[in-house]
């Protein structure tokens, strides 16, 4: 198995004074309201007119990123839908229309499914292209839920440990590899299939995943974590990033340097963030294999304190004084937030609030349930309760969303548990 030092980031954090950001230049907007519980956004790679709108209940609209208005006809209703968590488009997008959904139905049952734009509107979807390339059940608690493609085409799918809130059932997912994926990052090749006698098994495992050949199932690439709710890609380093909601006492950032060689074990179910899980006697030592995140923060209604962590996005826009703060928010105390880490080093600094800066022209934070990213990488916040924000720089409008031609690296959120995301608000775990 491979083994990793504990980081030592954690404890530095656990000091790090936080300052409130007041920027003139720096300001959301809302861009639209009445949305039926926004989940996520995103864009296809390079595509600069359109914004791609998760529902929880299984719709995905377009909406014009000048205006926010909606399309008259949702781009796809996925069928038999639950809760509606993740999509991610493919590098290629442009050539081959492929895109994936992570979804929930009614039974339970968790689905990484792939979908075709169709041959004669690319603003619908063929919902007849539907293939299943993993199912599983989740148990009615945590499934996780970002999807994302890394710069070499690979794709990260993050899963829950399958518990639910306020409880310990999860069966000890998280720190099991082997017969489980739950409670762990998996990484596939969607390009190729080594179970062709499995219609629900449609993938290739990378050679280069690191429980190939020893013990550990295949599709691992992380595990430890509890409800890895959102993460993503920094679209310029490749550099992994990681919210993982807690359980009673800390909300955790895990990090993961491009390049590494996977198999971090981040704690879950003995840990909670940087410290040995507090409740229902699982709680231990950092294992062997075990790395500490860079950053955690505890429970409470301060400044720096939260409930339920919304994982977002290194900054990669046109505004320059923001260029490589990575943003973060909590769902259940609606902050806003920005941390520096180190590549190297794992360091965390300049922990800043926000908040007041970000304060939107219009509506307000009442379930900050995601961050989104454009083909420009504007920054987006998306509310549960129906709006939509964008971070814009000096002056009015946006920033025009200028062709750059890098691809996004889509990520999407995860449902938290059953019953749906707004009831983390009074009940967070």
């Amino acid at each position: 198995m491979i083994r990793h030092a504990p980081s030592v980031a954690a404890a530095f954090c656990a000091g790090l004074a936080i300052a409130t950001a007041a920027s003139a230049h720096v300001s959301a907007v809302r861009l639209a309201s009445g949305l039926s519980s926004p989940t996520y956004l995103a864009a296809p790679p390079a595509d600069t007119s359109r914004l791609f709108v998760l529902e929880l209940a299984g719709t995905v609209k377009i909406l014009d990123p000048a205006s926010g208005a909606a399309n008259a006809t949702p781009f796809l209703v996925v069928p038999g839908c639950k809760q509606l968590v993740g999509l991610a488009f493919h590098p290629d997008y442009a050539n081959n229309g492929f895109f994936y959904v992570y979804y929930r139905d009614h039974s339970d049952q968790a689905f990484l499914e792939r979908y075709t734009r169709s041959a004669g509107d690319p603003d619908v979807a063929d919902v007849a292209s539907a293939d299943t390339l993993l199912s599983f059940d989740t148990f009615g608690g945590h499934f996780g839920g970002w999807i994302g493609f890394a710069p070499d085409g690979l794709l990260f799918v993050n899963i829950g440990d399958g518990g639910k809130a306020f409880s310990h059932d999860a069966a000890g997912r998280g720190q099991g590899i082997t017969g489980e994926l739950m409670g762990n990052v998996l990484r596939i090749d969607v390009d190729g299939d080594d179970f062709p006698a499995d219609p629900d098994r449609d993938y290739a495992i990378p050679t280069t995943n690191p429980f190939v050949g020893i013990a550990g199932e295949d599709e691992i690439w992380a595990y430890g974590l509890r409800n890895p709710f959102r993460a993503s890609i920094d679209r310029a380093t490749g550099d992994l990033v990681i919210g993982d909601v807690g359980q009673d006492n800390r909300e955790e950032i895990d990090f993961e340097k491009a390049g590494g060689p996977g198999g971090r074990n981040y704690g879950w179910r003995l840990r909670e963030g940087t410290i040995a899980t507090p409740t229902g006697g699982v709680g231990g030592p950092q294992p062997p294999d075990g790395v500490d995140p860079v950053f955690d923060y505890e429970h409470g209604t301060g400044v720096d304190e939260g409930g339920s962590v919304t994982g977002g996005y290194v900054y990669r826009g046109p505004i320059a004084e923001l260029q490589g703060k990575y943003f973060f928010a909590d769902y259940v105390n609606p902050r806003v937030w920005s941390i520096e880490i180190d590549r190297d080093t794992g360091a965390v600094s300049n922990y800043t609030d926000w908040t007041t800066t970000l304060t939107p022209d219009a509506g307000s934070y009442d379930g900050l349930v995601s961050f989104g990213e454009d083909a420009a990488g504007n920054l987006y916040l998306v509310d549960l309760d129906g709006e939509l924000f964008r971070v814009e720089g000096p002056g009015a409008p946006a920033p025009a969303l200028g062709s750059t031609g890098a691809a996004l690296l889509a990520v999407t959120l995860a449902a938290f548990g059953l019953g749906g995301l707004k009831q983390r608000r009074a009940a967070a775990r």
